[in-house]
């Protein structure tokens, strides 16, 4: 059952006008890694403008100097991450509000964090982050999970959005080849806030079938904006 918290929560950050606006559309991650040759803010912003005007309504943008490269192009909402690595733990999403309060200043409309049941940095729980997140910020906070279970609870403590772009990327997640269509299956059936699908979505027959499944929205990443990741999959699939 929802707690009056939760329900209050989603109403108050995730407004009518953005949930429209996402609902049953493409989202596109404009990322780069490390070292890659694309990792450099006007590049990933041209890309942004390229895949907004192949019509995707919405980006996913890691780092602070990414998203205010897109900002000043791109008049479409962003979901602003962080990676960063901390010695004392696997989180990498946006793990602390070191990096949460700097993307919400470079101008994210929903941030997305990581929301396993992994240990945090500093032994801070799940539970008090969202709390310091919902207090200190006011926009719209999206969890990125790997489980049904990791999705239930981040959604009672708060979490306005679900996404299950960990799956797979944890030690005890399912690791599929293709993308956990069940999983999202089983978090629309049990949640009354959205469920993103995000992870390993290589075709546009997979993007229906997670609407089918049940998505409010899908993400789309690496087969879309990254040309090294790609050019593999094709050559994997030569013979």
């Amino acid at each position: 059952m929802l707690s009056a918290y939760r329900m209050m929560k989603s109403t108050m950050s995730f407004d009518q006008a953005l949930h429209d606006q996402l609902h049953h559309q493409l989202i596109v991650s404009v990322q780069a890694d490390q070292g890659d040759p694309m990792d450099d803010p006007h590049i990933l912003a041209a890309m942004a403008q390229a895949v907004v005007q192949g019509g995707a309504v919405a980006l996913r943008a890691g780092g602070p100097a990414n998203i205010r490269a897109m900002r000043q192009v791109v008049d479409v909402p962003l979901i602003g991450l962080w990676k960063v690595d901390y010695p004392d733990s696997p989180v990498y999403i946006t793990p602390t509000m070191t990096e949460a309060r700097q993307i919400v200043e470079a101008g994210c409309s929903i941030l997305a964090v990581d929301g396993t049941s992994q240990p945090r940095p500093a032994g801070e729980s799940l539970e008090a982050y969202l709390k310091a997140l919902q207090s200190a910020f006011d926009v719209p906070v999206m969890a990125d999970v790997s489980t049904l279970d990791e999705g239930l609870r981040a959604a009672d403590l708060g979490a306005d959005l679900v996404a299950t772009t960990l799956s797979g990327y944890t030690p005890y997640s399912s690791r599929l080849e293709g993308p956990n269509f069940q999983l999202v299956a089983d978090l629309a059936a049990r949640l009354t806030i959205p469920v993103v699908a995000e992870g390993r979505i290589r075709t546009p027959a997979d993007v229906r079938q997670m609407l089918d499944s049940g998505a409010f929205a899908v993400v789309v990443g690496s087969i879309i904006t990254r040309p090294a990741v790609i050019t593999r999959y094709f050559l994997n699939g030569m013979p």
